[in-house]
């Protein structure tokens, strides 16, 4: 018997799970809180707790792991937190004038941006040569100072020969990490192909500190076996590559998701719904692939041009805030707070304050009642803009927030403060979350159900409700809140798109208005009060199953199918399925290459990752790119941890009728060769 180690890094838990490699039977699970300062803590705990399961086994144990895989939250956290590595972005053949009118300079997600003559035009031909004593002037001049390199050339997908050049002059001067944006992307808009590449040089470092600590972690274990880390479109790659490429890591935990669901469930035409602690996804799959993204993954803010799985995330899960409005309505999310639970646990002192609260009298109740804060992570004795008179108070433990905001004369200044340090992450904040209405209702018993009790009965108290009538409408509310994405994401993805026929972007349904309004109240039923019922009523019914998974899905989803009038399946190991997406994958690696008329006389120019190439007829170009182009697939995927290699070509010649009569006009030619493998595994 030979294991794959999986593991995954989520919002709220880091799981791993030990899957037999010639069956796909997860042999053990286990679940450890995710620690999201220092990823590798939580990864640890999870490994300990998946080998203390087999443990006593005689035909297991940590000796026949022969692959690890990692879903990795790094590359998404990074970027939505706003950390940056200190990059330099070389740019070749742009306009700063034109940049800066546009106002394009705060997209390059960089602050040292140098600009070099040089570039190509779309043809792929030279328009000035490359200003290479520049080029050396500015590498050598930050070799000390920055971390990695990013270079884009304005048409660097249609001729990359400049782009090569810069990377390997900053590798000669440097040796330090350096992506060029042809790297990463076949497509044209410079802009966005900048902001892709200088993303992908500020992942590099916080990357590599990650995958070096995890390997640690496997040798302190006894695990010899090759680190895998999933990308953006659920396929696998060496640690090493991904190293390189950590931007295309965007995504890693919901593709993982829609892999696990794929095989724990074992139907190919679904809907992969995972309800997370911090966010739920929603992806469709078809043939047991999750649908893509092509127009690039979107992530705080950042429009990227790296392909990864079409998933539509809302900030809904486990640990959204639950709260009253100033008219007494239920508000869910979308801030994730720490559950009462889970804070009870780590902090027993917690309770004595919660049971005064919920033994208070109703009248002059706080809005921020059951809510406290405790510091977020270690800082300094210097923070620009931390209240260190608060930071005080909280380094001696939890404090609730509605005795801090009662304050004489300083209550009104903590509210604000602590809100700017909310946005700082200095400091956390904890409240009532359905993870602990469904402790109330014994429907998941992990932590201190007690304190989440005491949360409750202050709570429902406000509603004029008993305990255990608030806590289930907590409950529909999230199953109702889920429905309602997922009816969302399957309208998008039917709306017409605004792009080219391949693109998979599509408007967005309206989610205020008359639109926002037929679906809640005619389609769905959503948020209508209690005894209130809809004037017009129409049944939805999705076509293809639900697959649900994460944790707590047993609580919420079935109210979902029934809503949707669709079969639900829960598959086993549920709660574990990203962490065995991540060692169900394969290794995929796709080249592109694209053909363009050059004249009237059937002459076209061809678009290689190495340069272009002219030849005097279409078939004779495309022939040249599949003796090119099919064996460097399979050397990618090979060198990506790939064996059992197979290569497959895809070819799509666009072409328009015009004039009258009609006659075709050949526009171009795009040429896709797409290597697929099994991960390759340590020999026993």
């Amino acid at each position: 018997m030979s294991l794959s180690l999986g593991i995954d890094t989520g919002g709220t838990f880091t799981d791993a799970v030990l899957v037999d490699q010639e069956t796909g039977r997860v042999i053990a699970s286990a679940k450890a809180l995710t620690t999201r300062q220092n990823l590798a803590l939580g990864i640890t705990a999870a490994i300990d707790g998946v080998l203390a399961e087999i443990s006593g086994r005689g035909d297991v144990n940590s000796d026949i792991i022969t692959m690890v895989a990692l879903s990795t939250t790094l590359a998404t956290n990074a970027l939505a937190e706003g950390q940056r590595s200190a990059v330099c972005l070389l740019l070749i053949g742009y306009d700063p004038k034109l940049v800066e009118q546009y106002g394009f300079q705060r997209d390059l997600a960089s602050d040292d941006v140098v600009y070099l003559s040089g570039g190509h035009d779309e043809l792929g031909n030279q328009v000035e040569p490359l200003d290479e004593a520049a080029a050396r002037m500015a590498i050598a001049a930050r070799s000390g100072s920055v971390e990695a390199f990013a270079v884009s050339g304005y048409f660097g997908v249609r001729n990359p020969s400049h782009e090569i050049r810069v990377r390997d002059l900053v590798e000669e001067l440097t040796g330090l990490p350096v992506t060029c944006g042809h790297e990463l992307t076949s497509r044209l808009n410079s802009v966005r192909r900048a902001t892709t590449v200088a993303l992908n040089a500020h992942l590099i470092p916080p990357l590599r500190e990650l995958i070096a600590s995890v390997q640690r972690t496997l040798v302190s274990f006894g695990i010899d076996a090759p680190l895998m880390v999933v990308k953006g479109d659920g396929s696998l790659v060496l640690a090493e590559w991904a190293l390189r490429r950590p931007i295309e890591t965007i995504l890693s935990g919901p593709a993982a998701s829609a892999v696990g669901a794929w095989h724990l469930a074992g139907r190919p035409d679904v809907w992969a719904v995972d309800v997370g602690g911090t966010t739920t996804d929603i992806a469709s799959l078809s043939g047991g692939r999750p649908a893509l993204s092509l127009d690039g993954a979107r992530v705080a803010g950042w429009r990227t041009m790296v392909e990864a799985v079409d998933v539509h995330t809302t900030g809904l899960g486990g640990d959204s805030h639950v709260r009253l409005d100033r008219e007494g309505a239920l508000v869910l999310g979308p801030r994730r707070v720490v559950p009462l639970c889970l804070l009870a646990c780590e902090h027993p002192e917690v309770l004595a304050e919660l049971r005064l609260q919920a033994a208070a009298p109703l009248e002059g109740r706080a809005a921020d009642a059951v809510q406290f804060l405790t510091l977020d992570r270690s800082f300094g004795h210097a923070v620009p803009g931390a209240d260190e008179e608060l930071l005080d108070r909280l380094s001696s433990g939890p404090q609730a927030v509605e005795r801090l905001t009662r304050q004489p004369r300083r209550g009104g200044v903590y509210r604000q403060r602590i809100a700017e340090m909310e946005e700082m992450a200095l400091v956390r904040r904890s409240g009532f979350t359905p993870t602990d209405a469904l402790h109330v209702l014994g429907v998941f018993r992990r932590w201190d159900a007690e304190a989440a009790s005491f949360g409750a009965q202050v709570l429902a108290a406000q509603c004029g409700m008993d305990v255990e009538s608030f806590c289930r409408r907590v409950v529909s509310a999230m199953s109702r809140r889920v429905a309602s994405e997922l009816v969302l994401k399957v309208l998008e993805d039917r709306l017409p798109s605004d792009h080219h026929h391949h693109s998979r972007t599509s408007h967005a349904w309206p989610r205020t208005g008359t639109g926002a309004d037929a679906l809640n109240r005619g389609l769905l039923e959503l948020g209508l009060g209690e005894g209130e019922s809809a004037e017009l009523a129409c049944a939805l019914t999705l076509r293809r199953p639900l697959v649900a998974i994460g944790a707590p899905v047993a609580a919420y989803m079935p109210a979902v199918a029934d809503q949707l009038h669709t079969e639900l399946v829960i598959p086993p190991f549920a709660e574990v399925a990203n962490a065995v997406g991540a060692v169900a994958g394969s290794v995929i690696q796709r080249v592109r290459a694209l053909v363009n008329p050059t004249g009237g006389s059937g002459d076209v120019r061809l678009h290689l990752p190495s340069g272009v190439y002219d030849f005097a007829g279409l078939e004779a170009a495309v022939a040249y790119a599949g003796e090119t182009l099919a064996p460097l697939a399979e050397s990618l995927a090979r060198e990506a941890g790939a064996e059992q290699v197979a290569v497959q070509s895809t070819r799509h010649d666009e072409i328009v009728m015009v004039g009258e009569p009609p006659q075709q006009l050949y526009l171009g030619t795009q040429l896709t060769y797409t290597a697929t493998g099994r991960p390759r595994v340590a020999r026993q």
